[in-house]
């Protein structure tokens, strides 16, 4: 049980992943503490048709192609909500899940179209299943690739940015007056956001990707109450729950790695709140 540690295969995997779920869980901070963790659900329901767009386009599953078409197809749908919900004046859950429902509706459309048709009979399908339900098992060592390249330029930006952010998450109104602009930091977020879900679909899936940005945050807030705290609770329990999700996936068969991953950090969840709740409760007593 202990050789698989010493695998070149699981160490890849591990290290490429455990990197991406530091990115997403840090970068979740900033969505639930906006109240925005819906979005980030919206944008990996939405980002699989362009992975499936992609491919029709291309005729290759190539990871930078479909990472670029699952980037587009993201950043259409978060327009998409804000434009919808001003123009109807509809409250944003109720605009997020029309979107949601929507993109992902295409999404299979277009998958059973590609299925059988004969323009598409010389171009190898294998793989864009994973691209819903996610199946590290089956990616390939350009994945890890491309996953650690964009989490580490996601990791790299959010330290340049996180004096300005941690003002304009706490006092916009003093944000703004000394110049921060929170139109660039909130766009700069939302391109962070998408990028990730793109790059990190074929591992986790676009059905379960929204769960590494708000499980790893909710953790961090259950128990600190300082942002920098926060943070470093969210990393920590996104690079444990990675590492103890990859290893039992890889001793136990029939296990896939991305739902075993947050299937540990929904664990960790629940035993924070129940052990939050129970200090609270103690102190009231």
């Amino acid at each position: 049980m202990l050789k698989v540690l010493t695998d070149y295969s699981f160490l890849t995997v591990a290290v490429g992943i455990t990197l991406f779920a530091l990115a997403t869980g840090l970068i979740g901070t900033i969505s639930v503490l906006t109240k925005q963790s819906l979005v980030g659900d919206t944008l990996g329901h939405a980002s699989y048709p362009g992975v499936i767009l992609a491919f029709i386009v291309f005729h290759s599953r190539n990871p930078l192609l479909l990472m670029i078409g699952a980037v587009f197809s993201g950043y259409f749908s978060y327009t998409l909500v804000y434009w919808i919900k001003k123009q109807s004046g509809q409250p944003l859950l109720n605009v997020l899940s029309l979107v949601s429902v929507s993109f992902f509706g295409v999404g299979m459309v277009l998958k059973q179209l590609l299925q059988g048709n004969e323009y598409f009979s010389k171009s190898s399908q294998a793989g864009l299943q994973n691209y819903l339900f996610g199946q590290a098992a089956f990616i390939q060592f350009e994945d890890i690739l491309l996953i650690a390249g964009v989490s580490g330029i996601a990791l790299l930006l959010f330290g340049i940015i996180y004096p300005a952010l941690k003002l304009y998450l706490f006092d916009q109104g003093f944000a703004k007056s000394i110049g921060i602009s929170s139109i660039f930091l909130e766009q700069l977020i939302v391109l962070l956001m998408i990028s990730l879900i793109s790059v990190g679909l074929k591992v986790v899936g676009a059905v379960l990707i929204s769960a590494f940005l708000i499980a790893p945050a909710t953790i961090g807030l259950f128990w600190a109450r300082h942002y920098k705290t926060t943070l470093i609770l969210a990393g920590g329990s996104a690079i444990f729950s990675t590492l103890i999700g990859t290893y039992l996936s890889s001793i136990i068969s029939g296990l896939s790695t991305g739902p075993t991953i947050i299937l540990v950090m929904s664990v960790l969840a629940l035993i924070s709140y129940v052990v939050t709740k129970a200090r609270r409760l103690g102190h009231h007593v």
